[in-house]
């Protein structure tokens, strides 16, 4: 096995010798991942030819609807960010699954456009732990140089609830109708949190994790263990919290976009139903996918190979906003399957770009730290989806065309990079003191 100058040769012969039982963790958080996005697009997907015409809503009513769903999220997603860092990774994703759980199922009983808005903003906040509890798991879990690699798998999940809920949706929905479609795909989540609860345990206390394993975890310098006192207002005016923050401001509308928005693009440009999107959101999502993995493996073979962690990611991300570029001439191009490589491309690039700025808060805070950080980033990006949904209703009721959106879609990146670049030019540790 090659060693780095960052690990000690004894903790890498260690690796070979023993299970990766890190990796079934992160198994666990790619399940839970595929199962919030099932729950999260569904709307999506069942919007245009259903509830569309079961709630006479307009596109503005729509995205009304999405922005409630992503108030719920950022109010959540600081919320969580501070339960995970304060209850741990264990306790707070079972909580986060429970709740989004509990309020995917109750889709299937609203009688109105008032209430489908009342589960959305469940919903929202159910789902808002996934990330701060998912990325707080990889911190105790991996060391740094394999921290983005376990990221882009997990996150890797998104995409697999997104290719699988328009391919199993309509299959239930023709079948038993859309209401019951919330309620069978509810069952996952309560597998999951059963699983959640046995399998999964700090890596110290679990008997599955033998010293070598841990030593190989525990490698990186260690934090101090310490409950800093007014650690929110310490972050709030720190620069390296707002470099996330603010990359998460500019990119996740993005990806807000094409997880609600897809299904009706296609139906309203290509005149495609329930059965007929299908498979171009699956193809879609699946080269999204592959992004998600490769950009994640991507820094982490340039760090292997001596490059910093600073040059490393950012290298990533820009090589990430050069790919995603080209959605903006979506609408000039009259083939759908074209048009599906295109957009797929830009989602693989979204994902490596997003796997390597969930490391950022791992790369420059202590991991006490690191939940609130991702909260914070996270409620941000929420408000920016917000912002971005109603820009996308008054575009569509206004013109009729997704030109301007696709616009916005392609060039987000290089001012989330800019930003990112400006804030934390190297990628520095935070100086985040106790008292």
């Amino acid at each position: 096995m090659a060693t780095n100058g960052t690990e000690h040769p004894e903790v890498a012969a260690a690796v070979e010798r023993v299970g990766r039982y890190r990796w079934v963790i992160c198994a666990l958080l790619f399940a839970a991942t595929a199962i919030n996005y099932i729950d999260r697009q569904m709307i999506g997907v069942l919007e245009p030819d259903y509830l569309r015409h079961e709630f006479h809503w307009t596109p503005g009513d729509y995205a009304q609807l999405v922005f409630t769903f992503q108030l719920a999220y950022a109010i959540g997603y600081l919320g969580f960010g501070r339960i995970v860092d304060w209850i741990g990774a264990r306790m707070g994703y079972a909580v986060a699954v429970g709740v989004w759980t509990l309020f995917h199922v109750l889709h299937g009983g609203v009688g109105s456009i008032t209430q489908f808005a009342m589960v959305r903003f469940g919903l929202g906040i159910g789902e808002s732990g996934n990330f701060p509890a998912g990325v707080k798991a990889v911190t105790d879990w991996f060391p740094q140089k394999e921290r983005a690699l376990a990221i882009g798998v997990f996150n890797a999940g998104s995409n697999v609830g997104a290719i699988l809920t328009p391919l199993i949706v309509p299959a239930i929905t023709l079948a038993y109708g859309w209401r019951m479609a919330f309620i069978v795909t509810g069952i996952l989540g309560v597998l999951w949190v059963i699983a959640w609860l046995l399998l999964y345990r700090d890596p110290q206390s679990h008997k599955r994790v033998g010293a070598a394993e841990l030593a190989h975890i525990r490698q990186d310098p260690a934090d101090p263990v310490v409950r800093v006192k007014g650690l929110w207002p310490k972050l709030l005016t720190t620069r390296e919290t707002w470099a996330y923050a603010l990359g998460k401001f500019f990119i996740d509308p993005i990806w807000w976009f094409y997880l609600f928005w897809l299904p009706p693009y296609l139906h309203d440009t290509y005149h495609l139903n329930l059965v007929g999107f299908g498979l171009p959101i699956a193809a879609i999502y699946l080269l999204s996918d592959v992004g998600s993995v490769a950009g994640g493996w991507l820094s982490g073979r340039l760090m292997k190979a001596g490059m910093t962690a600073n040059k490393a990611r950012k290298l990533t991300m820009l090589i990430c906003a050069f790919c995603i570029l080209p959605v903006v001439t979506t609408q000039y191009i009259d083939s759908v399957w074209i048009n599906v490589l295109i957009i797929g491309i830009a989602a693989a690039g979204h994902q490596a770009f997003s796997a390597n700025l969930y490391t950022v808060p791992s790369d420059t805070f202590p991991r006490y730290a690191v939940g609130s950080v991702i909260g914070i980033g996270g409620t941000v990006g929420a408000i920016g989806g917000m912002l971005f949904s109603l820009y996308i209703g008054k575009i569509l009721d206004g013109l009729g065309t997704y030109s301007a959106i696709f616009a916005v879609a392609g060039g987000s990146y290089f001012v989330a990079l800019l930003c990112i670049h400006l804030l934390s030019p190297r990628l520095e540790r935070a100086k985040i003191t106790a008292g």
